[in-house]
Parts: structure tokens; C-alpha cells; sequence
């Protein structure tokens, strides 16, 4: 009964790292990355998100629920998980290890950044260009976001081989290999769009 329970947890976990936490992401670059078409494309793609019928019950049901539940059991996973990297030096066992040190990255980077806007909007403030512009001035704050961006995207890409190998979608070795050059362009090509918006506001 109970390993059936930790499959499930492990399928929901995987599931919900791309649907819809990963649509998120890739929804929250392509927003972010307006900033590359100035201030005012930017402020326009922001307040547009923030004038979504229902915004508050979205975030919570498509963003926050989800996010919580991944990194819950994404820590269980974390410090439960035998990494033999040191035994066996192979690539997949690199990306296993990865993916759990990533995740901490990311957690820690997701937690700061929403203290940062959305709790500072709930409180009065303007999540528009000049509040990351004014963020970003800081060089360690600068180094932090572009730490945080790219483990986000590694997590998330590296995540999508793991969920099409555990929900059976590629399961022959020819599939899985392509399957790594999908995701190692994924995690490329989003992390271009990324530290493009991030470099934007500098």
C-alpha cells in the first residue's frame, strides 16, 4: 500500500513539474523577455497578467498549490535519494545529481523572488520595470537572479527527460538519448530568453 502511494506521489510530483509549473515558467520568460522591447512593452505584459479575471484563484490553483506540493516532496526526494556519482561518474547519474541540487537552487531562488514582488505587491508596491531594474542594480543580486534563472530552466528541462521516461514515453535507449538533446536545447534555448530579460533591466 505504501509503495503505491510514494508511485503515485512520484508521478503526481513529476506531473505537476511540467503541467502547470513548467507552462508557468515558460509563460513568465516570455513575459519577462518583453523587457528587451523597453520599458513600456514590459509594463504593458505585466499589468496585462495582473488584469486576468480570477488572478488571485489562478495563482493559487495553477502556481502556488502545485509549486508547494513539488518542492515539498521534491526535498523528501532530495535527502531520501542515493546519488553514486562518486561510484559511477556517468552522465545520467551527473544530471541526477543535478536535478536534486538544482531544486534546492530553485527553491530558495522561487521563495526570495515572490518575498521580492508578489508579497511586496500584496503590500502596496508596483511590479513594473523600475522594481527589477532597481533590484537588479545590486551585483549580487544580479549574480543571484542569474543563478536562480538558469537552475530554474535546468531543473525544468532536466525534469521533462525524467517525466518522459517515468510516464513511459520514452522507454527504448535510441528514444532517451534523443530525448537528452531535446531537453539539453530546451534548457539552452530558455536560458537565452532568460538572461536576456534579465540583462534587459540592467
Amino acid at each position: 500500500m505504501g509503495g503505491n502511494r510514494e508511485f503515485f506521489y512520484r508521478r503526481l510530483h513529476s506531473l505537476l513539474g511540467v503541467v502547470p509549473v513548467g507552462i508557468f515558467l515558460i509563460q513568465h520568460l516570455i513575459v519577462n523577455h518583453f523587457a528587451t522591447k523597453g520599458v513600456e512593452a514590459f509594463n504593458n505584459a505585466a499589468h496585462f497578467m495582473e488584469s486576468l479575471p480570477f488572478r488571485y484563484v489562478l495563482e493559487a490553483v495553477i502556481i502556488f498549490i502545485p509549486i508547494i506540493f513539488h518542492a515539498v516532496y521534491g526535498l523528501y526526494i532530495a535527502f531520501t535519494a542515493k546519488n553514486n556519482v562518486s561510484n559511477y561518474s556517468f552522465f545520467r547519474n551527473q544530471m541526477f545529481l543535478l536535478q536534486r541540487v538544482t531544486g534546492i537552487i530553485t527553491l530558495i531562488f522561487i521563495v526570495w523572488h515572490v518575498w521580492e514582488t508578489r508579497i511586496a505587491a500584496a503590500l502596496g508596491a508596483e511590479v513594473n520595470f523600475q522594481m527589477m531594474e532597481n533590484i537588479l542594480a545590486n551585483p549580487f543580486m544580479l549574480v543571484f537572479y542569474i543563478v536562480g534563472v538558469v537552475s530554474t530552466i535546468f531543473h525544468f528541462a532536466n525534469g521533462l527527460w525524467s517525466f518522459c521516461v517515468s510516464w513511459g514515453i520514452t522507454v527504448s535507449p535510441r528514444s532517451q538519448l534523443i530525448s537528452t538533446y531535446v531537453t539539453l536545447g530546451i534548457f539552452v534555448a530558455l536560458s537565452f530568453v532568460g538572461l536576456r530579460a534579465i540583462f534587459a533591466f540592467v
